[in-house]
């Protein structure tokens, strides 16, 4: 199988390492179904008649943990399961479609969509049905994962509530745009930015040959049609179209998705959702302000697990 070619960085750059805490509850390897292979994940059991979180993974590399392929290793998702275990909340963090466990499950990474990532979100909460006897399970995305929850959600009745983590309100063409914008070494392309992120949203394939040589890989041939697939979808238009229990959990501080320009969105499409805006959090939900450990490593801001666990078990 040739190399995956990684997806753009999308919600990347800036993030800063998270450290994974050990904790003793009973965590296990599990498999739901995917087109060619399994899908991979790990459960971790709080206990019968738990309520279960399934956690999904942000953009390109990430796996099941939150960490990245192309650096960054924040754990996001493997604190937040070891923290909601404290509190008697079972989850399932998965790896996508096509990377890491779930490698065999496609025979290409790239060649992916978000209707695809919905299906397989499906397919797991079945499996998980089925092997805790819940009625019902929970959905947290964060990043581009929060999109995906949403994408999986619509129709749903099997799906107790939403939990977007740092997830955007914007369509995620608009969101690249905005950070490349922001990015000060980006400034003398930014007519090749537009005109390549605004033919993307069009449905237009790029001819990289055009475009400056450190933009080729940003917009790599391989990726570009899951590009156009993710540009199409609009986060606040799915949510609007949901009806369930929400919470929004956005840092200030987070230079990827914006709290000023997202979270509003949001708020607006679902103005019954519960939001926690964190001051001085930043986007894989560390505070910005604590100094990492010399692993590089940050720990999850305080009210992170403790705002889940206490909207989950209240519904």
């Amino acid at each position: 199988m040739k190399p995956a070619v990684f997806r753009f960085l999308l919600f990347l750059s800036g993030l800063y390492g998270l450290p994974s805490h050990a904790f003793a509850a009973q965590s296990s390897a599990i498999e739901a179904p995917g087109p060619l292979g399994p899908l991979a994940g790990t459960f971790v059991n709080a206990g019968a008649g738990a309520p279960v979180v399934l956690m999904i993974p942000g953009s390109g590399p990430t796996d099941r943990d939150g960490n990245s392929a192309l650096g960054p290793k924040p754990a996001t998702l493997r604190q937040i399961a070891d923290g909601l275990a404290k509190r008697g909340i079972s989850s399932v963090r998965i790896d996508k479609r096509g990377m890491f466990g779930s490698k065999q499950a496609v025979a290409d990474g790239n060649h992916v969509t978000i209707a695809d990532y919905a299906t397989d979100v499906r397919n797991w909460i079945s499996v998980i049905r089925g092997k805790v006897g819940v009625r019902c399970v929970w959905l947290a995305g964060h990043s581009e994962g929060g999109l995906v929850a949403l994408a999986a959600v619509q129709g749903q009745a099997d799906i107790c509530g939403l939990i977007l983590l740092s997830t955007p309100g914007r369509p995620l063409g608009e969101v690249l745009r905005g950070q490349l914008h922001a990015m000060p070494s980006a400034q003398t392309v930014l007519p090749q930015i537009d005109s390549a992120i605004g033919a993307l949203e069009a449905g237009h394939h790029v001819d990289v040959q055009t475009l400056h040589p450190g933009l080729r890989q940003l917009f790599h041939p391989a990726i570009q049609d899951f590009m156009i697939d993710l540009f199409h979808h609009d986060p606040a238009a799915l949510l609007r179209a949901y009806h369930g229990p929400v919470l929004i959990i956005q840092g200030a501080a987070d230079r990827q998705v914006s709290a000023t320009e997202d979270l509003p969105l949001l708020k607006a499409a679902d103005p019954k959702a519960q939001v926690v805006l964190l001051p001085n959090v930043i986007h894989p939900l560390a505070d910005l302000g604590v100094a990492p450990a010399a692993d590089g490593s940050l720990p999850l801001d305080g009210a992170v697990v403790s705002d889940i666990a206490e909207f989950v078990l209240k519904h």
